[in-house]
């Protein structure tokens, strides 16, 4: 694996790449790596690409700044575990590298970015946006790898790619799962054992809620998974949402049945356990 730290580098490399005929396959992340993001690189090998993963942890998407300070860094391990898995380039350029000026970047992705992490992490989709779109410009990859924990991202970065006009396939990729069900995140390493244990309510109230959506209706789905949620007093919950699957729009009360819809519809949980906070999502129907 060969590893760039500089814009000028990394496009000197790539353009050779081009030339002999090779597509791009580009992973980007924020480092404290798992076998979630392993499986990105996994992904984008069955598609015969040169695989780029960028490991930046971007100031931009933070909203608080203990959060920034606290983010794991752990480049010797991430670029271990992605030379194990034959990635072949790791990009990993500092903020003065990425950012050389003051970011003034503003992107509307309109209904998008406003329920769910919009409500509670304001200024945190431009951010990633603004980050998304420069390392876009700087790869110019031909697919870019995503996993759909982070679904709301996804659908904005899919918004932010049609807004852009940009020639890259957004490939999203299925989350992956600890023993037990818990959705693989950087952020599981802050959770104690009592902890880890405890979150495990989160997919199993989105399996449970896709197990009964054939025969209840929403608001009372609604009603037994925020219940559900909340029985633990080590558990503050942010949102439960039932949602369109492309517009993140709330599922209506007045719709009671899923056959009543002509789209897919997903679950939505962010909660805080103990200090961390965790997300989760599921496909219902």
């Amino acid at each position: 694996m060969l590893k760039f730290d500089t814009i000028t580098d990394l496009n000197n490399h790539l353009e050779k790449l081009r030339k002999d005929g090779f597509k791009i396959g580009f992973i980007p992340t924020m480092g404290a790596l798992h076998r979630g993001h392993l499986s990105l690189i996994e992904r984008a090998k069955q598609d015969k690409v040169i695989t780029v993963c960028s490991i930046f942890v971007n100031p931009t998407q933070f909203t608080n700044a203990n959060d920034l300070k606290n983010y794991p860094r752990t480049m010797d391990a991430d670029s271990s575990l992605l030379d194990g898995a034959n990635c072949d380039i790791l990009f990993a350029p500092s903020v003065e590298e990425i950012y050389p000026h003051p970011s003034k970047t503003f992107y509307n992705f309109g209904f998008l970015e406003t329920p769910m992490e919009g409500i509670h992490r304001k200024g945190h989709f431009n951010g990633m946006a603004t980050v998304v779109n420069r390392l876009f410009e700087i790869v110019k990859p031909d697919f870019a790898y995503f996993g759909e924990k982070d679904f709301q991202q996804l659908t904005i970065v899919k918004m932010l790619v049609k807004m852009q006009a940009l020639p890259i396939k957004i490939i999203p990729c299925e989350t992956l799962r600890e023993k037990g069900g818990l959705a693989m995140s950087s952020r599981n390493i802050h959770l104690s054992s009592k902890e880890k244990e405890e979150a495990l309510i989160i997919s199993q109230t989105l399996f449970k809620v896709k197990e009964l959506l054939p025969t209840t209706p929403f608001d009372e789905l609604r009603y037994w998974a925020i219940n559900n949620l909340t029985k633990n007093p080590n558990i503050q919950l942010e949102y439960f949402e039932i949602a369109d699957a492309e517009t993140l729009k709330p599922i209506k009360d007045g719709i009671t049945n899923p056959d009543q819809l002509n789209s897919k519809i997903r679950a939505f949980i962010a909660l805080k356990i103990g200090q961390t906070r965790l997300i989760d999502n599921l496909e219902l129907n």
